[in-house]
Formats: C-alpha cells, structure tokens, sequence
C-alpha cells in the first residue's frame, strides 16, 4: 500500500485531510518499469499518474524535450496535465509511477472544498456551532470514498451537496439514550459521527436483536423511503454524537434524486441484460408469487447482505406497491450498490394485465 507520506508529496492530493489520504492509499497504484520503457503504453484513461522516482523524458510535437526528475517541484504534479501534449515517454532510469482514479480525486476534493468553505461561512458569521458535517471525513461507511464515487451520494446534484452539508444537525447523545422508537412517527434521518447503536425489534413480545450501528452508519430511512412509522428501536450502546437530517430535507435532498426507479419494461430489459431481481418481502409472500429468477431478501435483512451481494452487478429491487423495495433500494445505494426500483411493485404490473 502507498504510504500516507508519498500521497502527501502531490498535488492535489496533499491537500486532502488525513483521514481520507488514508483511505486513498488503498486506491492507488504503484509500480515500478525498467530503463527505456514507455510508462504510457498501459496508461488508463481517466488516470491522474505521478512520477515518484526516477527519470522520465518526455519528447513534445515540435520536437522539443523535457527531463522529468521524481521529487521535483514539476513532478509534484500529475504527467500529462491538462493542456500539455507530447508524443512520446521514455524512462531514462528505472521509475516509479502513482496511479489513481481522476474521478476518484474530484469527488474528493468537491466535498472536502464544500465543507471547508460551509465551515468558513459560520466561522465569519462566529457561529457558536461547527458545520454538521465539518468532521465529514472521519466517518466510514456512508462517506467513504467509495460511497462518494459509487454510491448513493456520487448521484447527488453539486447544488444539493452543499445543502445537505448545512441542513444537517449535531445532537450530542449519552449511553441508553433511545433515538428512535418502533412505532413512532418518522420525523429525522441520522448518521452516526461516533459512538454506538443497537437495532432491536419486538417480536413475539421478546426484544430481538438486528443489527448493531458503528460510526458512519447511517439509520431511520426505512419510515421517510416508505413514508410508514418506525419498525425498529434504535438504542445508544455507548456516549456518542449524531447527525439528524428533518424529513423534508431528507426527501427534497436525498430520497428523490437518489431513489432510481424502473417500469416493467427497463426492468425486464435489465434482467434480460443480466440484473437480478431481489424480492423484499416475507418469505412467504415470496413463495406465493415471486417472479422468476429472483431471490428473497427481506426489507428487514437487507443490512445482512451488505458485502454480500456484487456491487459490479445492478439489482432491480421489488415488493407489493414499491414501498419496502424503495426503502431496500435506499439502504443499498448508501452502501454503492446499484439498485432499482420497480415502479408501482406487483401491483403495478397486475393493472397493467
């Protein structure tokens, strides 16, 4: 893996905070080529490369040349910025590349710049408050660069970011506090910034344990997606602090740009494309009438098959009207993967007979 104090040698890269340099680090390559190789020859398009060590010769179109010297001020930058051509490379020593995704890096940059200048603003206003999300980046989970590159939030409008990262609210809790109650009304979104939660259900009249939330989770969506009250009691296991996100912000900002939605035709093309349906409702309803092909993984497990399922590949997510698949959909875009709604649920389809 790439140390933390190679990255902090390039541009823009160096200016990132810390925390996200570590997780980049497990993003970028390295590699080494021999003496009068051409490191462009297997250059990936999309590709920001950096010449840690070692000597590169450029050569331009009006046959000019350059000598590039890893550790230099112009080797702080990447090879082929924009705007300079050549036509071919040549390393003149044995070199050392860094490679990372271009789409990568900006994402970065947009949020970290976003929140910086948002945490300006209140800073020159003397709010007593930080921003919400002005320790965005030490989260996990839901602001992890993945998420931000593939999951739900690489779908959001730049416009829509920079509220979101206003609207949210800091609320510091204590150990036992209980932060949402099962069967009440849905009025916040929350994301852990730290601490921990417990998930509990009851069932039988017996409290039964379903999932345990750690710093960067993010929880009560399922009441805002579905638009029905609470089915879960969420618990402090430790002190903490949380994030909240009202309703309507949640929706005017998250629900509706992020839910993806598909009418039986684009969803019966994406099967047929390769796409696998994921039935979200009781077992048994899924026995009864499930379509064909899909597999049974109910709303309330869907936590479960994070890690499980391929992000590579694009579910198409369905229950009776579309309001537990919304919710599905929701938590699994959060967590990157490529989920779609079907339109309507199997009820959509029965009217359409």
């Amino acid at each position: 893996m790439v140390s933390i104090e190679t990255l902090k040698c390039f541009e823009p890269i160096a200016s990132l905070p810390e925390p996200r340099l570590r997780e980049l680090a497990g993003l970028c390559q390295l590699e080494t080529l021999g003496k009068d190789s051409d490191p462009f020859a297997v250059w990936g398009k999309g590709q920001a490369v950096y010449l840690v060590r070692g000597e590169l010769m450029l050569t331009f179109p009006d046959g000019s040349a350059k000598v590039l010297v890893g550790g230099a001020e112009r080797s702080r930058y990447p090879l082929a910025r924009r705007g300079e051509v050549f036509t071919r490379a040549k390393s003149l020593t044995e070199v050392e590349l860094l490679r990372v995704d271009d789409d990568v890096l900006d994402v970065i940059a947009t949020w970290d710049q976003i929140a910086a200048s948002e945490g300006a603003e209140r800073k020159a206003k003397k709010a007593e408050e930080p921003s919400a999300l002005a320790n965005w980046t030490m989260m996990s989970g839901m602001f992890s660069v993945s998420s931000l590159k593939y999951g739900a939030f690489s779908q959001l409008p730049p416009a829509h970011i920079d509220e979101l990262l206003r609207r949210f609210e800091r609320i510091e809790v204590k150990k036992n506090d209980v932060v949402i109650r099962e069967g009440a009304e849905g009025d916040f979104y929350f994301v852990i910034e730290n601490g921990r939660c417990k998930v509990e259900r009851m069932v039988g009249g017996v409290s039964m344990l379903l999932a345990e939330l750690k710093s960067g989770d993010a929880f009560g969506e399922e009441a805002l997606v579905s638009e029905v009250k609470r089915n879960a009691t969420v618990t402090m296991k430790s002190d903490g602090s949380l994030l909240k996100l009202s309703k309507g912000d949640f929706v005017e900002l998250l629900r509706e740009p992020l839910l993806r939605r598909v009418d039986q035709d684009e969803a019966r093309a994406k099967i047929a494309a390769g796409a696998q349906w994921i039935d979200v409702r009781y077992p048994s309803e899924y026995q009864y009438d499930r379509l064909p092909g899909a597999i049974n993984i109910p709303l309330s497990e869907i936590r479960n098959a994070f890690g499980a399922l391929d992000k590579a590949k694009e579910y198409v997510l369905y229950c009776q009207s579309e309001r537990r698949s919304a919710a599905a959909a929701f938590l699994l875009a959060q967590r990157g993967y490529r989920a779609y709604v079907l339109a309507g649920g199997l009820w959509g389809e029965a009217r359409r007979k």
